[in-house]
């Protein structure tokens, strides 16, 4: 085994050749996105691998531009004054960071206020920052490829909720379809006259038009925009649910008609303080509650998905070549950390050869976990010691990794975690274990045990080739292959993991020199 990429392979497995290195991904290393919405200002910086960016830099003002454009038709005072000193400071970090020019888009406050455009002329010229103010449509478009960023090729209905307005649009096979947009945002609904039972009619005629035109959606629902995070952060503290990761969060119809009723019914200072959510959007989670009740009861969606990713993203998105938005999320970002961070980049494609032959009738949604795993064997190597195994398994379950569900978060931690540990109980993290059964637990285990061992075979060139797995279900048998050459680095340690790889599988051993 060796950890040297073969120039001669144009693609490897069903994953393809990296892309992280080639000069249209490259271009797209370091962006700045900018988002003036009606509740805040944003700064977002995106590095890394760009099919799976990380967030470089965030910073979120949450200025109201919004507030109170129900009665003045303009601009909150008050707003404008942060934000235009949220934008001095935004374009004057991005110099800092070497980022040649940022991307400022403006949404309904902006495109709605009768002062919008005046302040947009203000921004640039006291900022030097051109702001491209989008309609409700061209929102809808960005926000669903943003949802296409983290999942490619999916299906069903995004909803994003700003301050001032609602968008939906479609997405199917990888594109955005039908889009609508409405005033359903929830500051304007704070104004509305007639107390609950007049914004609950409201509510219910906008989406009935909403549905008219958009027909029927009976798939995902994607939930994008910070009311609807908060909103599944209290769903989190009413179920109990251990995993407070909001990307790829799920929830049924019945779980929202409960939260919007424990919202409904509880202290909002005392949920705030227990979900962490600031003042200024938990005054908005009410009345976002509302349209998300009658949201889903006018949908009628097979689930629900909360999607971190939205406009910004869906401005990364828009640069993108086609060959880019086509890759797998989640296996760029593991092999961009492999290339950043692993002791032997490349090494990653060598050991998921290694252990395939025990995972070879899983299915491609599971290879592509175990491909993800053994990118990411390594790259916790620096954390001390007595930590590494929690240290793979905090990050597997809490980084920023696109295309991975809850589930599937677990299970890669777990399997990172058993590469550098044989068990996994007196960890802080078994509240977690529950969200995989019984099988997927002890596959999980399995994997790790089979990298743990696996990378004790790094090999010279000399001797690449000289060690491989067998593996007989039905028998219970787990052979190793050996070249004389390659004898000695099976030591005692390798063995002892070879052995505990074996227990896993309750098999016997066979281990054969050739």
């Amino acid at each position: 085994m060796d950890g040297q990429p073969d120039p001669a392979t144009p693609e490897w497995e069903p994953f393809g050749r990296p892309l992280f290195e080639d000069p249209r991904a490259r271009a797209l290393s370091r962006v700045g996105v900018v988002d003036i919405g009606s509740n805040s200002v944003r700064l977002v910086v995106f590095d890394g691998a760009a099919r799976s960016p990380a967030y470089f830099y965030n910073e979120k003002i949450m200025c109201a531009l919004g507030a109170g454009m129900a009665e003045s038709g303009k601009l909150n005072p008050e707003g404008k004054v942060r934000a235009l000193a949220a934008l001095k400071r935004f374009q004057l970090l991005a110099k800092g960071m070497g980022i040649p020019a940022l991307t400022a888009v403006a949404t309904a406050a902006m495109r709605e206020a009768s002062d919008g455009p005046a302040f947009r002329q203000q921004i640039q010229d006291e900022c030097g920052l051109k702001v491209w103010v989008i309609d409700g449509e061209e929102e809808a478009r960005l926000s669903a490829q943003g949802v296409l960023l983290g999942w490619p090729g999916s299906f069903g209905l995004v909803c994003d909720i700003g301050g001032s307005s609602m968008e939906l649009a479609e997405i199917s096979g990888g594109r955005v379809g039908k889009r609508m947009t409405s005033a359903l945002g929830p500051l304007k609904l704070k104004d509305l006259p007639g107390g609950r039972k007049g914004r609950e009619r409201h509510i219910k005629t906008v989406m009935q038009d909403l549905a008219a035109s958009m027909g029927a959606q009976r798939d995902r629902l994607f939930l994008v925009g910070g009311s609807w995070r908060a909103i599944a952060r209290v769903d989190m503290e009413r179920r109990g649910y251990p995993l407070h990761v909001l990307h790829e969060y799920r929830m049924t119809a019945k779980s929202v008609a409960a939260t919007v009723e424990f919202i409904r019914n509880s202290d909002l200072e005392e949920l705030r303080a227990a979900c962490s959510i600031s003042n200024a959007r938990m005054s908005l989670v009410p009345y976002a509650a509302e349209v998300l009740k009658r949201l889903v009861q006018t949908f009628k969606p097979k689930d629900i998905a909360i999607s971190s990713y939205g406009i910004r993203e869906g401005l990364l998105y828009e640069q993108m070549p086609q060959i880019l938005r086509d890759r797998d999320p989640l296996i760029e970002s593991c092999r961009f950390a492999e290339s950043k961070d692993a002791r032997m980049p490349g090494f990653g494609k060598t050991l998921y050869r290694f252990v395939h032959p025990l995972f070879a009738n899983v299915p491609e949604p599971r290879q592509r976990l175990i491909k993800a795993a053994c990118l990411l064997h390594d790259v916790s190597w620096r954390a001390h010691p007595d930590y590494r195994a929690e240290t793979c398994f905090d990050n597997a379950t809490r980084a920023n990794l696109g295309g991975l569900k809850h589930g599937e978060r677990v299970y890669l931690g777990l399997a990172l975690l058993h590469r550098y540990r044989n068990k996994r109980e007196g960890t802080r993290f078994e509240e977690l274990y529950d969200l995989l059964d019984a099988p997927e637990q002890r596959e999980a285990e399995v994997l790790g045990k089979a990298m743990r061992f696996g990378a004790m075979l790094w090999m010279t060139e000399a001797t690449k080739g000289g060690a491989a797995l067998s593996w007989q279900p039905k028998k219970r048998i787990l052979q190793l292959s050996l070249r004389e050459d390659a004898l000695a680095l099976f030591g005692e340690v390798a063995e002892a993991r070879f052995k505990s790889l074996a227990s896993a599988l309750e098999a016997t051993t066979d281990v054969k020199v050739i």
